[in-house]
């Protein structure tokens, strides 16, 4: 479990730094560990930690107003697919979740200035979609944060803004994922542990892009996606 725990941490700063959220490295791990739906709900566990220590580190960048407008779509939509989730099999969710992090990352590489029209359609509509996917696949989080971008805010409005509508996301589909009886008992024994690689992670992640310019770190974390994509389509 120490392999797990080190892998999820750096999940974690990868996901607070690149600003498209843990989960999407987190949940092909959890996968391979763990298998699909339990993933669904540890990986649920965690991002209720990880999102709490966000906002902690970035509370005073909270924008209300794009957390209505992204946040109540998201919230809505995750219950719609995390309920979906219990219908697919693990291999075939796994596919899914391969494929859509190298058209995302892939995408991103070659059109690096890409950004979508910063209108309350588009915030709903991408809102809607980020907890649709969610809920179905475990990550939602990258086409969030691609939303978020179009409305151009700073780095500690985009990461507190993003936190409070996971913390929203993932504490509704956690209900869901427990009614479906995706965890076993022996999952609570991680949550001391997840908790601490959640902080820790936050607070790595904050230091770092301090440091770092955001758009270096995000081609890196693109590359990193593209390659967990790769890894998880060629090894399901």
């Amino acid at each position: 479990m120490i392999v797990f725990y080190t892998l999820a941490l750096l999940a974690e700063i990868i996901g607070t730094v690149g600003g498209f959220g843990s989960s999407l490295f987190f949940v092909p791990l959890a996968i391979h560990f763990f298998g699909f739906h339990r993933a669904l709900g540890i990986t649920a566990m965690l991002h209720l930690f990880s999102n709490v220590s966000k906002i902690a580190l970035f509370r005073e960048g909270i924008d209300w107003s794009l957390f209505l407008r992204i946040g109540i779509t998201s919230i809505l939509l995750v219950i719609v697919g995390a309920w979906l989730s219990r219908y697919i099999p693990g291999d075939t969710a796994t596919l899914v979740l391969g494929i859509f992090m190298c058209l995302f990352a892939g995408f991103l590489l070659l059109r690096p200035g890409f950004v979508i029209s910063p209108t309350n359609t588009n915030a709903a509509v991408g809102g809607g979609l980020a907890g649709f996917m969610a809920g179905l696949v475990g990550t939602g989080g990258a086409i969030r944060g691609l939303t978020l971008s179009a409305f151009r805010v700073d780095k500690a409005v985009f990461l507190a803004t993003s936190a409070l509508i996971d913390l929203g996301v993932d504490a509704t589909r956690f209900g869901v994922y427990v009614a479906q009886d995706y965890l076993v008992s022996d999952d609570l024994m991680l949550a001391i542990p997840l908790l601490l690689v959640s902080g820790m992670g936050s607070y790595m992640g904050k230091i770092i892009l301090d440091r770092l310019t955001y758009e270096r770190f995000r081609l890196i974390s693109l590359l990193l996606i593209l390659l967990v994509g790769l890894y998880t389509l060629l090894n399901p």
